[in-house]
């Protein structure tokens, strides 16, 4: 049985706090109750190994419970949160979703039936072989959305090993990757996962006072948005120890902001994705963008600048897109890297670096000399083509000063100068009310770029 494992350390731990929900404790005894009501729940549905689930909720004892019952189940589950709710018909329909389990706000629960397109190979493939699969989207912020198809064993396996146990907010979403490991991480080594009905700067602080929150997974995006809040000078966030951060290239600007304020807080980078899981990673120093990355079941290599990645946890494949595996097994994860030594640093994603005629620029090197400027709250880099240069660098920038857009460009030349070379000086600006990310807290560059109109006051 997969998670076998997870089953045995509940029943050792089962006084202990599993999971808060709505301000209240749920303990690992509690917890395995009620994945045995879900057991007879899903025998009463008639649901049978290898059924396609969609499981459409957030973080709670009813949602988890589910999740591992239907693991054990040997089911294929495609967790869908609010943040992808116009896309969820779409979204089953790739899957080939068969039943749709939805659990609301209340912890109501629906089962309803879903009229399944054709199995793809690889779903049939997992249904044959009676593993428990896991289907997960991409927050699609570059592009279309891709459907990784895992096999949930091997996504589990790398939990068997203990690890320290804290008090984690459950901050990244239920139907994305980081969000799972930290259930996953949290829960085979007896911690409690804290889940918050808001993701926002004051409903996280609330929580990390409240239920003495000491570990914060998180993305830089969000970091920022603290930051700018203030929302942490309101309550006692004396309990917090480690803060991690990734999905994304974290500013030097906001990692530099956050260490000022939150000297004697753990801040830890991490790197993952929805297609191998998430990585061990050690960073230089806590002030320190480079990392080594790797870990037990994990390989590395860079190619022409490019970060390759072989993992035993890796997905079977895409439902809707190309393999991106080499001939060998290496996954080409996207990412540029500069290296020194055994460490790496992520410039970007290959997808958003802007060629200036001839010479590279990346959005998060510009966004992080930006968002030092005073009255600046978010910004977003993109490229614009141009007839001459090939492309050049356009901001969008939220800025909370009242100044009119020619008073802000006119100050931004006269800031980058001597911080940027002039060809990633921004030479088109605009102002933007709406911020630049989505559900998953992660910037939205293109979708920014090619969605918000006018040109600011």
């Amino acid at each position: 049985m997969a998670a076998g494992f997870l089953l045995e350390r509940f029943g050792r731990n089962a006084a202990r706090d599993a999971i808060v929900w709505h301000g209240r404790a749920w303990s690992y005894g509690r917890l395995l109750e009620t994945i045995e009501d879900w057991r007879r729940r899903l025998d009463g549905a008639s649901l049978q190994a290898g059924s396609v689930v969609s499981v459409e909720a957030d973080f709670s004892p009813n949602a988890v419970a589910l999740l591992l019952a239907l693991v054990e189940r040997r089911c294929i589950v495609v967790p869908l949160t609010r943040s992808v709710e116009g896309k969820k018909p779409e979204f089953r329909d790739i899957a080939a979703v068969e039943r749709i389990v939805s659990i609301g706000e209340g912890d109501e629960v629906a089962i309803e039936p879903w009229p399944a397109a054709d199995t793809p190979p690889l779903i049939e493939t997992l249904k044959r072989e009676g593993r428990p699969g896991l289907v997960l989207f991409s927050s699609g912020s570059s592009g279309k959305s891709k459907a990784a198809v895992h096999d949930f064993t091997a996504i589990l396996e790398k939990f068997k090993v203990p690890r320290p146990a804290f008090r984690t907010i459950a901050f990244l979403l239920f139907d994305h990757i980081g969000g799972l490991n930290t259930l996953l991480h949290t829960l085979s080594n007896g911690g409690c996962v804290v889940t918050v009905r808001e993701r926002s700067p004051e409903a996280v602080c609330e929580a990390i006072e409240r239920h003495r929150v000491e570990l914060l997974p998180t993305s830089p995006t969000f970091i920022n948005l603290l930051l700018l809040s203030r929302a942490y000078e309101r309550y006692d966030l004396s309990s917090l120890r480690v803060v991690t951060y990734g999905t994304e290239v974290m500013p030097e600007s906001t990692l530099a902001a956050f260490r000022r304020r939150f000297p004697s807080v753990d801040l830890q980078q991490t790197y993952g994705l929805s297609e191998i899981g998430i990585m061990r990673t050690k960073s230089k120093s806590p002030d320190s963008l480079w990392m080594k990355v790797g870990g037990e079941g994990y390989e590395t290599r860079i190619v022409d600048g490019m970060l390759e990645v072989r993992a035993r946890s890796a997905m079977r494949g895409y439902l809707n897109a190309p393999s991106p595996f080499t001939e060998d097994g290496w996954f080409r994860t996207g990412d540029a890297v500069e290296t020194d030594g055994e460490y790496i640093r992520i410039l970007g994603r290959a997808s958003e670096l802007i060629n200036v005629g001839g010479e590279k620029v990346y959005p998060a090197e510009v966004e992080s000399v930006l968002q030092t400027m005073d009255g600046v709250a978010d910004v977003a880099v993109t490229g614009e083509a141009n007839p001459i240069m090939g492309q050049i660098v356009k901001a969008r920038v939220r800025v909370v000063t009242g100044e009119s857009l020619g008073e802000f460009r006119t100050r931004m030349y006269r800031f980058c100068r001597g911080k940027l070379a002039k060809y990633k000086i921004p030479q088109k600006v605009e102002f933007a009310s709406a911020d630049f990310h989505g559900g998953r807290f992660k910037k939205m560059r293109r979708q920014t770029a090619e969605t918000e109109g006018g040109r600011g006051p």
